[in-house]
């Protein structure tokens, strides 16, 4: 005990405002247990701004740790709650925080759907707001956030599709913007002049999708089986991350693939990475690979994962006629995974080495079943492929996920 006295004391010597900083990094209970470390911790909780409820499951608790605070304005409010409150327990709590000009403000409910208080839609203080097993976002009544710049909503419920449209429209200075629908929407639109950051997804629902969002420069959309996805100008992409995953295409073939090969169209201007993850979405596959009418002039990073079993894939023995530029002049690394020895496979390795002229290297990781000989027969063939560039490298890695 006396070799800890030492360390106590040190931390007690500091300042009250050092001590308060690093307690608002603790959660509440934590917080208040420092209480009794000494008579010049008795209080200091009282006056921290951030209060962080974890698992709380004695809402007098709370209650009074709330009266207690005298924390003149609030930083971060966090609830995650595990079990049922009352909407009039909630609204007491969310009232709290708005009273004390709150800036941050967290609500996780693991257990059920909250119903979420109107005077949350009017706080003129938050800059960040994350609602997750919460509902329902409203299609009435005034929604104004003047300083929210950062929104996610997890599992959220909404009154209607126009719901979130009109939770935007509310908020003209967001910046980030993050949805996880799971099946509570099913026209999904985002359209706000502002938003930089935009993360959809939209794989547990929803089959239509459309975004006008101008000033984006980082862009992930998730996805199964949209029935429809439109875009506005994407001028100011820097970087995107586009997954789509299609496990039936037989009901919205044409129109499905037509939709969504526009919507990457709307890519070509992105400035730096790109990735795009079409698995099992055959049609789509087999227009970008085969008619290569895209130009992607600004890329510095493209990354695509597709199925090499496709009948497409397989079928791909003519190369293009003309080879894109950006192989000619710009790609300097290339990155292959999960990769088989089937002949479709090595004309595509193939095809790349021969054009790719300043390429400085192809890193090419092997399949999880390929066994050691396929693997030295793989090598042994790659290593006669004609090579554009001299100095290019080719390394063979163990497949990882």
């Amino acid at each position: 005990m006396e070799q800890n006295k030492p360390s106590i004391d040190r931390l007690s010597s500091l300042p009250d405002s050092v001590r308060r900083r690093i307690l608002s990094f603790l959660p509440t209970k934590f917080s208040v247990r420092t209480s009794i470390l000494a008579r010049r911790w008795r209080y200091l909780w009282s006056y921290v701004p951030n209060l962080i409820f974890v698992n709380w499951e004695n809402q007098e608790i709370i209650n009074r740790v709330m009266l207690l605070n005298k924390s003149q304005s609030i930083h971060t409010f966090a609830l995650y709650h595990n079990i049922e409150c009352s909407a009039y327990q909630l609204e007491t709590w969310v009232t709290f925080a708005i009273t004390r000009r709150v800036r941050r403000l967290d609500l996780y409910f693991q257990s059920q759907f909250a119903s979420l208080p109107r005077c949350l839609f009017t706080c003129k203080t938050l800059v960040c707001l994350r609602l997750e097993n919460c509902g329902h976002i409203p299609t009435s009544g005034a929604v104004c956030l003047p300083r929210l710049e950062k929104l996610y909503l997890t599992y959220v419920l909404y009154e209607a599709d126009e719901s979130l449209q009109y939770l935007i429209s509310g908020c003209p200075v967001l910046e980030e913007l993050e949805i996880d629908s799971c099946g509570a929407i099913a026209h999904c639109k985002v359209s706000s002049p502002t938003i930089k950051r935009l993360v959809i997804d939209l794989r547990w629902g929803g089959n239509r999708l459309d975004i006008n969002t101008p000033a984006v420069r980082y862009l992930e959309i998730h996805f199964t089986l949209l029935e429809h996805i439109k875009s506005g100008p994407l001028d100011s992409l820097v970087e995107a991350e586009i997954r789509l995953r299609n496990d039936d295409m037989e009901q919205h073939d044409y129109l499905y693939s037509r939709s969504v090969l526009e919507f990457i169209g709307r890519l070509c201007g992105v400035s730096k990475c790109l990735f795009l993850e079409l698995a099992f979405s055959t049609k789509i596959v087999d227009s970008l690979v085969s008619c290569w009418t895209l130009r992607f002039r600004n890329l510095i990073e493209l990354e695509l994962k597709a199925d090499y079993f496709c009948d497409e894939i397989k079928g791909w023995t003519k190369p293009p006629q003309q080879v894109p530029k950006c192989l000619l002049s710009h790609l300097r690394i290339v990155k292959l995974f999960d990769i088989e020895d089937e002949k479709p496979v090595l004309e595509i390795i193939r095809y790349l080495l021969r054009n790719s002229k300043v390429l400085n290297r192809m890193e090419i990781a092997y399949g999880e079943l390929v066994d050691y000989e396929e693997k030295l027969d793989m090598v042994q063939k790659i290593s006669l492929f004609q090579r554009g560039s001299a100095a290019c490298e080719v390394a063979f890695v163990a497949f990882r996920l």
